[in-house]
């Protein structure tokens, strides 16, 4: 297979099999939980970060396992990805995200298409998603710059304490936050949310491109 089309295809797998762990153990708490909101999100929590760990470990040598726009940005930025590369990763994040909550949905036995209606809004929701994703971008910059054979543990182990402690509960994705409006489960957002949540988390990526600058090279 053409290395470009590897390259894409993984995004793409990886991006969806990222969003149906974090959308199937959302149903999956939230059904088993009995309405504790704690325990569907410590499930929906534990379950994510595990996945991220195998998908990372698993693909990173391929495609550098991306799964985030954002994340692609910041490595275009270092020139590690050229623009019509990075393109074609976004591109296949974002459908490989929405994939990802339709093979739920199937799973499941749920609607195919659905229009998320829980509000996620606020300024303090805005500053969580501004954090997050800066805070996930640093953890990834440094991971590779100083321990690159424990960045799957350490995204692992962010994005899971993550969900506990930030008001978002940690999206720092664009295209998980809109495969996210496309689910009316637990992890769900209304469309109208969507677009206070990208600003933040593009916002964060534009704040950690002045920083390598000034201080990562």
């Amino acid at each position: 297979m053409n290395q470009k089309v590897t390259l894409v295809l993984t995004e793409f797998i990886g991006t969806a099999l990222l969003l149906a762990i974090v959308t199937g153990s959302g149903i999956m708490g939230d059904t088993l939980s009995a309405g504790n909101a704690a325990v569907a999100l410590l499930g929906n929590s534990i379950a994510t970060g595990c996945g991220l760990y195998v998908l990372i470990t698993l693909l990173a040598p391929i495609s550098g396992a991306h799964f985030n726009p954002v994340v692609s940005i910041m490595f275009w930025s270092e020139g590690k990805l050229s623009l019509s590369a990075l393109f074609n990763y976004v591109t296949a994040q974002f459908l490989g995200a929405i994939s990802g909550v339709w093979l739920v949905h199937m799973m499941f036995t749920l609607p195919l298409i659905q229009i998320s209606t829980k509000p996620r809004v606020g300024f303090g929701i805005w500053l969580s998603e501004l954090t997050a994703t800066l805070i996930l971008l640093t953890v990834i910059r440094l991971g590779v710059k100083y321990a690159s054979d424990k960045v799957p543990m350490l995204v692992a182990l962010t994005v899971t304490a993550g969900y506990w402690f930030t008001s978002s509960t940690f999206f720092s994705n664009p295209a998980v936050t809109v495969a996210r409006s496309l689910t009316n489960t637990f992890v769900g957002i209304q469309p109208a949310d969507v677009g206070v949540f990208i600003s933040a988390q593009i916002v964060a990526v534009l704040l950690m491109l002045i920083i390598m600058k000034v201080n990562f090279k």
